[in-house]
Parts: structure tokens; C-alpha cells; sequence
């Protein structure tokens, strides 16, 4: 799994600006070719940044569809599969055409709130469905549950898990996970401004938000992380540091779309029960969008 190494971007699904809020496969595609251009080095399709909750099963079949036909082998692809029902969950792993796929990524189940003995039985069932290697994820500001190191630990055991997402912000958490996994179990940062800190004791990259828009100077610190050029990596860095929070004040991917938005990308449309952000945030977004841009073309 070397291939999942460097900068893999949740990528959004670009949304018509109509009453029915349709797929826009052309921006779809557009926003493939932006983060391949930028030097990304995966891509996660249907991952929760996708709006996942709120596509249908044809309509994320198709996306897959489209992005294995416009990725056309240059990078690799996960695909995010995930939810509290675990049988339905195993049904879909069983059920769904992953030709061309490398890895699932799979976040932990959400609001059901199981104890850590429930969270390992949900993974446990679902790898040993899975026709693909699976990558945890845990994000507890949205599932309200924490996989905590020693549940992760625990699970890296299995052979048919490979990594996790780390997105719980806990410093301490990640760093126990890096010092006691095995030595070809995943360490992924789930948090985009976590990054060089989680590479700087064994994270292999990042699952990123921000490299959606800004693929490129996100794809190069995360190389100058790897790299241990940790000095580049920072300055790098230290760019976003006025963008990121704006990213999340109105929910994801409302403020990540927005950003696309501003550079002509796709439009900034999301679906119930998100709304696009408001005029104050957009104008704010917009404005670092275009220093960020500006600073890139020198």
C-alpha cells in the first residue's frame, strides 16, 4: 500500500446550481484533471467530503464510473463505503462494482455511539467482507465516538485492515497508534493542519480537504514532510493557517466549495441539510482564495 503514500484528497461532488441539484459531471471531471495537474497523489471518491449521505446508489456508482474513466489509471483510487447499519454496510461491500479501486475507506459508525468492543466488531465484520483492503477512519466530531489507540491497534491486527484516517486531534492518540502499529499499518492524518506534525513520527500523509482547492502547494508540503524537510514543509503550512477554520464554520464541504467556486472550478452548490455559505463567509474565503493564488503565481 505504498501507492496510498503522500496526499490523497476527499474530493467533493460538484453539484449543478439547479432546482434538483443534479451531479455535475463535467465539473467532476474538471476537478479531477485540477488535483492531478496539482500533483496529488490519490484520490477518495464518496468519502463523507463527497456529500456521501445524500448521493444515491446510482449516483455514486456513476461517479465512480466517471473518475475511473477520467482518472484513467494515473493515480490510485479509494472509495468510501461506511455507515452505522453494519449489515447493510457488508451488503454494499459484497454488492458494489469496485473494479479499478485499491482501498476502502470506511468511517466509524456515527451516532449509534457503540462501546470500543461494538466499534471492533462493526470493523471486524466488514473486513472480513471486504474484497479490498480497508482503512479506518475516525473522525469523532462528527461520529461522536472515539477509536481509541488501543481499539486501533487492536484492529490493525486484522488482515485485511491496512491504515486509518486519524482525524480525532489528539496528538497523544496518534503518536501511541505510530508507536505501537505494526510496521505496514497506514498511519494517515485526517486533520489537514495535523499533517507535518503526524508525518514528523510516522504518518505516511494525509486524506486531505484543502488539497481539493489548493492541490498543489498541499501535495508539496506534504513532500517536503515526507522528505523531512520540515522547515519547507511549515512555511507551506503556515498559508493555511487563516484559510482552514474558514473551511468548517458553516459545515464541509460548504467552505471547501466556496473556495473551488472563487478559482472557477464548480459552483458552491451543496444539498440539504447543508446550504451554501453565507454572504460573509464566501466573501472572506474568497478573498485568501485569491491571495493564495496570487502568492502561487509569483
Amino acid at each position: 500500500m505504498n501507492q496510498l503514500r503522500g496526499t490523497g484528497v476527499a474530493l467533493v461532488t460538484p453539484f449543478l446550481p439547479t432546482a434538483n441539484h443534479a451531479v455535475d459531471y463535467p465539473a467532476l471531471r474538471r476537478l479531477i484533471d485540477f488535483t492531478l495537474d496539482g500533483g496529488v497523489d490519490y484520490l477518495v471518491i464518496n468519502g463523507t467530503t463527497a456529500e456521501s449521505p445524500t448521493l444515491s446508489a446510482e449516483e455514486r456508482a456513476e461517479i465512480l464510473r466517471v473518475a475511473q474513466e477520467q482518472v484513467a489509471g494515473r493515480v490510485p483510487l479509494v472509495f468510501g463505503l461506511g455507515g452505522n447499519h453494519t449489515e447493510a454496510v457488508v451488503h454494499a461491500l459484497r454488492t458494489t462494482d469496485l473494479t479499478g479501486v485499491v482501498a476502502i475507506l470506511s468511517a466509524s459508525p456515527y451516532y449509534n455511539r457503540p462501546s470500543q468492543a461494538g466499534i471492533v466488531a462493526h470493523y471486524q465484520a466488514l473486513a472480513d467482507a471486504s474484497p479490498l483492503p480497508l482503512i479506518l477512519y475516525n473522525v469523532p466530531g462528527r461520529t461522536g465516538s472515539n477509536l481509541t489507540a488501543a481499539t486501533t491497534l487492536h484492529l490493525a491486527q486484522h488482515p485485511n485492515i491496512i491504515g486509518i484516517k486519524e482525524a480525532s486531534g489528539n496528538l497523544e492518540q496518534c503518536i501511541a497508534i505510530a508507536a505501537g502499529k505494526p510496521d505496514d499499518f497506514l498511519l494517515i492524518s485526517g486533520d489537514d493542519m495535523m499533517t507535518t506534525s503526524l508525518v514528523s513520527f510516522g504518518a505516511v500523509g494525509i486524506i486531505s480537504v484543502l488539497a481539493n482547492a489548493f492541490p498543489r502547494a498541499f501535495s508539496d508540503m506534504t513532500r517536503h514532510a515526507l522528505a523531512g524537510n520540515f522547515a519547507q514543509a511549515s512555511q507551506l503550512l503556515y498559508d493555511f493557517v487563516p484559510l482552514n477554520p474558514l473551511m468548517y464554520e458553516e459545515g464541509n464541504p460548504v467552505g471547501v466549495k466556496t473556495a473551488l467556486a472563487a478559482q472557477g472550478l464548480c459552483s458552491a452548490t451543496v444539498r440539504l441539510p447543508l446550504i451554501e455559505a453565507s454572504e460573509s463567509l464566501q466573501e472572506r474565503i474568497t478573498l485568501l482564495t485569491q491571495k493564495m493564488q496570487a502568492v502561487a503565481a509569483e
